[in-house]
């Protein structure tokens, strides 16, 4: 699957559908080939149903502003570039508003797979 960019500025972004308890959201996530790990504003994860504060996982983040404990949680299904994964671990974080995305599609969903971000022609492939 191909998905456009715009190349000359600003994030990658990547439509992403999530599944929880309560029904689905499609969120704008920024791929981010720095974080190993996905994470996900925790406001989009309590409105499909889940509730992070009952996580017993806690997985330490380096963030601009130092160390944080995030929860780890799965999510039921995620999706992004034709590609689904079912019980898929997300790290939740609140993300401040300009950020403007609802959180980042980490390295952890690409593994196994082929993708190739072409810079040249402003396009994204996951295969």
């Amino acid at each position: 699957m191909s998905s456009s960019f715009n190349a000359t500025q600003g994030l990658i972004i990547v439509n992403t559908e999530i599944h929880g308890p309560l029904g689905s959201a499609i969120l704008r996530l920024a791929l981010d080939t720095g974080a190993t790990g996905t994470v996900i504003n925790t406001g989009m994860l309590v409105s499909i149903g889940y509730d992070p504060s009952l996580s017993p996982n806690r997985i330490q983040v380096t963030t601009g502003s130092g160390i944080e404990f995030a929860p780890l949680i799965k999510v039921s299904k995620i999706g992004a570039l034709k590609k689904e994964q079912s019980d898929f671990p997300v790290l939740c974080h609140t993300l401040p508003p300009s950020a403007g995305v609802d959180g980042l599609l980490g390295l952890d969903f690409f593994r196994g797979q082929l993708l190739v971000i072409d810079f040249s022609i402003g396009e994204i492939t996951l295969s």
